[in-house]
């Protein structure tokens, strides 16, 4: 009989290690926790300027400005919501038609599966800001592509911007954002 307990609880044991080894494997897959230590930094230029920095003999870096006819239509700052978010958010319409968002200075927690989106949800401060993008419309411009830094995202053509009023880095993973602004027209 004491044969018999003892192989018995070996396999039990053994079975409740298992799961407790694969529960954690799924919440360290699925929280990726190790991210929050990890940045991503983006300097991208708005699209039709030309930077000068690394080139042979060029000296000093320079940004020259190719993009004539670029205008800023709306922008706004970023709020954190989720996590300590900052910097600026422009929208910016390029000289053949088409509009970029434009994210510069962003500073942000990295974290799994975050995307920028327009929306027309308005832009509230701190925990009431946090869940609200996803109740209405939004449009995914893709995943953020840095944490850091200042990047840009096109505009898909045919998207009606005069419904969107925000911009939101979202986390899809967890339906929460991580900071938002409100797209003020300029």
């Amino acid at each position: 009989m004491w044969r018999t307990w003892t192989a018995g609880r070996g396999r039990l044991v053994g079975a409740v290690l298992a799961v407790v080894i694969a529960g954690a494997g799924l919440g360290l897959y699925w929280f990726q926790p190790w991210k929050l230590w990890q940045d991503v930094t983006v300097d991208e230029a708005l699209p039709g300027t030309v930077r000068t920095s690394g080139m042979p003999g060029a000296g000093p870096s320079v940004t020259v400005s190719g993009a004539a006819g670029s205008l800023t239509v709306a922008g706004g700052e970023l709020v954190g919501h989720e996590h300590a978010t900052s910097g600026t958010v422009r929208l910016v319409r390029l000289a053949d038609g088409s509009h970029v968002v434009r994210l510069e200075n962003l500073d942000t927690s990295s974290g799994p599966d975050l995307r920028v989106w327009l929306t027309d949800a308005p832009v509230r401060e701190g925990r009431a800001g946090w869940y609200v993008f996803d109740d209405g419309e939004h449009v995914s411009l893709g995943r953020l592509k840095g944490n850091k830094g200042s990047q840009n995202y096109p505009v898909p053509a045919g998207v009606d911007l005069s419904r969107y009023t925000s911009l939101s880095i979202w986390c899809d993973r967890f339906d929460v954002s991580f900071g938002a602004a409100e797209l003020a027209g300029v």
